[in-house]
């Protein structure tokens, strides 16, 4: 699908979308945000614990962005732009990805990767559609009241790449699972066989690490090899005390070769 926004990523739209991508990927990297917090990287570079560079993470986000002094400002849209940071965000797609907040990482998806979402509670099949404009509602909408919502997503992208690239050194790919029902949301591309097809997702998605949990969200589970260059959010990056459903893994989109399990069994 043709996007209306730019791309600051170090590959264009197109490559990143591409199947050829998922199965050879590259390191993505967003346009200046490694530079410009160097020294918040050198600091992780000195510290081999995982729980303790994610604390440090929390703290440098509460410092740069002010988050901790919501409660200072005079107005209450002051408070609420602060208060309404990247955690409360990750919350709400976890409630409902085809909310407000779902809008927003959605929109900073297209903003920094170029890829246009294909569904936000209802197909988007082009950017002139009605089904993008009341995307582009909701997206306006989830920033309005933020305090530099985008950057902190940004942050997050880049930290998390960073500790996959520590925490599982040398892996290109993760294993990971998404129940469905059918495919409204998942454009099925090319029919490989008989349980693997290739289909377009959404420009970002709920994956999980457990393949049985998958089953909770569907009567079919689509199980694919996810880029670790494509993961915003993975399980385990933070603790359950800051964000429940830590099982969660969200995933950049384009064309994807999945497997289709039916019946529970693969």
């Amino acid at each position: 699908m043709q996007s209306c926004c730019t791309n600051y990523c170090s590959l264009p739209p197109w490559a990143i979308s591409s199947r050829h991508f998922n199965k050879h990927p590259q390191p993505l990297e967003l346009q200046g945000v490694r530079r410009s917090h160097h020294n918040f990287f050198k600091l992780l570079d000195a510290d081999p614990d995982p729980k303790r560079r994610t604390a440090t993470f929390h703290d440098y986000m509460d410092v740069t962005f002010q988050l901790h002094q919501w409660d200072q400002q005079r107005t209450a849209g002051g408070r609420k732009s602060l208060k309404n940071s990247y955690l409360r965000f990750l919350r709400g797609w976890m409630f409902d990805s085809n909310g407000r907040e779902g809008a927003v990482l959605k929109g900073w998806v297209e903003s920094r990767f170029g890829l246009t979402p294909t569904y936000h509670g209802q197909p988007i099949s082009d950017i002139q559609s009605e089904a993008y404009q009341a995307y582009l509602v909701d997206r306006m909408r989830g920033s309005a009241r933020t305090s530099a919502i985008q950057a902190q997503f940004d942050l997050l992208f880049e930290f998390a790449q960073y500790e996959l690239q520590r925490r599982f050194p040398g892996q290109d790919h993760i294993n990971l699972f998404r129940g469905i029902y059918d495919f409204a949301e998942h454009p099925v591309l090319e029919k490989i066989d008989a349980h693997h097809c290739v289909v377009r997702l959404n420009n970002l998605n709920s994956f999980t690490s457990d393949f049985e949990r998958a089953w909770e969200f569907g009567t079919r589970v689509l199980a694919a090899k996810v880029p670790t260059s494509k993961i915003l959010f993975f399980n385990g990056l933070f603790s359950s005390a800051l964000l429940r459903g830590e099982e969660e893994n969200l995933v950049i989109g384009g064309e994807y070769e999945v497997e289709v399990v039916t019946g529970g069994f693969r």
